[in-house]
């Protein structure tokens, strides 16, 4: 059974800084490409980052860092130099097996 779990969320002043943590069971996460999404409110799902199999990673926001940790299992978002409009609730995705995997999701906060 795959089950993503996020956590690390929280409330971050302007200029902060997260680490968001994405903990996988059910498969190894080396094996597939991993996915962050970013859904703030009243908006779509948006792609933050992506780390392949091979290890290969896109941030698509250039604070922001993903990495994964094997031997734990888990993925990680490293989120910098926080802004207002990095408000959201932060899901990890991975495609399993043919099925599309999501995480319950992690809400952080940007607020002075």
């Amino acid at each position: 059974q795959v089950q993503l779990v996020e956590s690390g969320g929280g409330l971050v002043q302007p200029g902060g800084s997260l680490r968001l943590s994405c903990a996988a069971s059910g498969f190894t996460v080396s094996n597939y490409r991993m996915i962050w999404f970013q859904q703030a409110p009243g908006k779509g799902r948006e792609l933050v980052a992506t780390i392949s199999s091979d290890g290969s990673d896109i941030n698509y926001v250039d604070r922001f860092a993903i990495s994964r940790d094997n031997a734990k299992n888990t993925m990680y978002l490293q989120m910098n130099s926080m802004k207002f409009e990095d408000t959201a609730v932060y899901y990890c995705h991975a495609y399993v097996w043919g099925n599309n995997s999501w995480g319950q999701g992690t809400q952080v906060t940007v607020s002075s």
